[in-house]
């Protein structure tokens, strides 16, 4: 055994043992033995006199080999040369295409009589009104156009208004629909992308002060493939900085249906925009619950797709193995008509992969096994999301979630990973605007390598475990910590609204969540698209009329 091959059998080789004996070194302009003793708690190591003098002799050509790195720079569009595989040994499908799916609904036959009805349909019903030519694309734009700028001082979801490209978009895909030539359900219908989405020529700001105004010149794949399926972008939506939560430089992005609350995180806008019917849909992204918990916060449906369905090339990275990018509707089938558009391949992200997706769904419903935590504070037989999901044919069955590994302990690797992504913020001190961000970049400079590979084995372990689950079920009912698990394991997720609540004296959404089969959100999405069209509790909107009137038309000023 050589002696860098020894050196590192001993543990002390991690990337943060050297990073500390680097920082000291930097300092007093050697590595001594006193500091690989100072260092030895990193790696949780006790070594002997001898072994620190072996130490020093091997960290001295490392400390410069750290010091050679930091001056590469490295854009922070540029993944490591490693990638999650959420199920090792799946081969890419062939003949897997994009853009034919179907709405399964009834379509709108004549325009609604008032311009909020119009707004709040859900796009399975637009399209129908804009295939037909009964609402433009153009009208529909103008009235979303209308519609943020009049909301936004209440709900803080707006970063920036696209309206030049969006009215371009617009009237094009009224030329192209008057032609004849119809390319699908999206076809006309205004979006909004969360800005950490690039598009040329618009900032991508990231939600953080340091970001504000940059502008990234490339076009994100899902911006590409949902310009391709004829969608037109109005806005870029509100993220919490850096993804997390619903605090960003301007502001605190509030809940639809009570402004008093923070709309959730880190698809704020996204979210609220979608509930407040400000856009057609949106798009998300989640690394631990920003596509759930926003869709949660504001009675909105959501679809977290399995890890790699969905390219990330162009959008900010966060956790290089734990994004993933997703939509955000007023209904379960416009998030299967969205996904649709953009899941698979594109040779830029290479975690994206191609597997069959198909909608309206091939399956049959009755005898599906669902899963459900029991839980002793709501008993199954009083629980409605169990009873509605019996009752259209589904075989409901008591599960377990993997309590064999420590699935939150495993999250080192997350605070690892973004601390890399963001590692010059921490050099050079950066903490305004960027909510709790800095105290968990700081930890993440201290977790050896060892230590992540540790918990990515564990996660290893994690997903065997899910796959076991998974096999005596086809979807379950989520609960608990599987916001953590699934995320960690790579499963998709649906969430949607069930029936309102009393939140702090005002109603408010209660949610559904379903967890499916890695790369079979066709049966996921048709459970969830069932229990909507069996309760309709996803048709309610907020009385956002009232609350703007609560804080004063004269307070209101467009955003730019």
């Amino acid at each position: 055994m050589g002696r860098r091959a020894a050196i590192g059998a001993l543990g002390v080789g991690t990337a943060t043992f050297r990073r500390a004996l680097a920082a000291q070194a930097a300092q007093a302009g050697a590595v001594t033995a006193e500091m690989v003793r100072q260092a030895e708690w990193i790696a949780g190591l006790s070594l002997t006199d001898g072994e620190r003098e072996q130490a020093v002799a091997e960290l001295k050509g490392t400390t410069a080999s750290f010091r050679a790195l930091r001056e590469v720079a490295i854009p922070y569009d540029v993944p490591p040369a490693l990638s999650f595989v959420p199920a090792p040994g799946l081969r890419p499908a062939s003949g897997v295409s994009r853009g034919g799916a179907t709405p399964i609904t009834a379509t709108v036959a004549s325009r609604p009589a008032g311009d909020e009805e119009l707004a709040f349909l859900p796009v399975s019903e637009l399209a129908g009104l804009v295939r037909t030519r009964e609402v433009t694309s153009t009208e529909l734009t103008k009235l979303y156009l209308a519609r943020l700028r009049r909301f936004d001082p209440v709900l803080k979801c707006v970063v920036t208004l696209t309206e030049d490209l969006a009215m371009k978009q617009a009237a094009a895909a009224d030329a192209e629909i008057a032609a004849g030539k119809y390319r699908g359900p999206l076809h006309g219908i205004p979006w909004g992308a969360k800005d950490l989405i690039a598009y040329p020529g618009y900032p991508t700001g990231w939600g953080a002060p340091q970001f504000k105004g940059r502008v990234i010149d490339e076009k994100a794949t899902v911006a590409a493939r949902l310009e391709e399926a004829g969608a037109v972008l109005v806005a870029k939506l509100s993220l919490g900085a850096l993804a997390m939560g619903d605090r960003w430089y301007g502001g605190q992005t509030r809940s639809p249906w009570d402004p008093r609350r923070g709309s959730s995180g880190s698809s704020a806008g996204s979210a609220s925009a979608v509930a407040a019917g400000l856009v057609g849909f949106a798009i998300g992204s989640e690394t631990l619950g920003s596509i759930v918990s926003p869709s949660r916060a504001c009675g909105t449906s959501g679809l977290r797709p399995t890890f790699g369905r969905v390219s990330r090339h162009g959008c900010m990275a966060l956790s290089w193995s734990m994004d993933k990018i997703g939509p955000i509707a007023r209904s379960i089938e416009d998030c299967a008509l969205v996904f649709d558009a953009i899941h698979g391949h594109d040779g830029l992200d290479a975690t994206a992969v191609d597997q069959p997706f198909a909608w309206p769904p091939k399956a049959d419903l009755s005898g599906l096994r669902i899963g459900y935590v029991e839980d002793p504070q709501r008993p199954a037989d009083r629980r409605e999301e169990l009873h509605v999901l019996k009752s259209l044919g589904l075989d409901p069955r008591p599960i377990e979630l993997p309590r064999d590994v420590p699935a939150r302990d495993i999250l080192i690797m997350l605070t690892a990973e973004c601390a890399a992504a963001f590692d010059e913020l921490t050099r050079n001190h950066v903490t305004e605007g960027l909510n709790e961000w800095p105290a968990t970049f700081l930890e993440g400079q201290f977790i050896p390598a060892v230590e992540y590979l540790r918990a990515s084995r564990a996660r290893t372990l994690l997903m065997r475990s899910m796959a076991r689950l998974m096999e005596a079920v086809d979807v379950y009912v989520g609960a608990g910590d599987d916001l953590v698990i699934t995320n960690l394991t790579g499963h998709p997720t649906a969430v949607f609204p069930g029936p309102l609540r009393d939140i702090n004296g005002r109603p408010g959404p209660r949610s559904v969540t379903l967890t499916g089969r890695l790369h079979d959100e066709s049966t996921l999405l048709a459970v969830a698209h069932a229990y909507q069209q069996a309760t309709g509790h996803h048709r309610v909107h907020p009385p956002l009329e009232r609350f703007l009137a609560e804080q004063g038309e004269a307070t209101i000023k467009p955003v730019s």
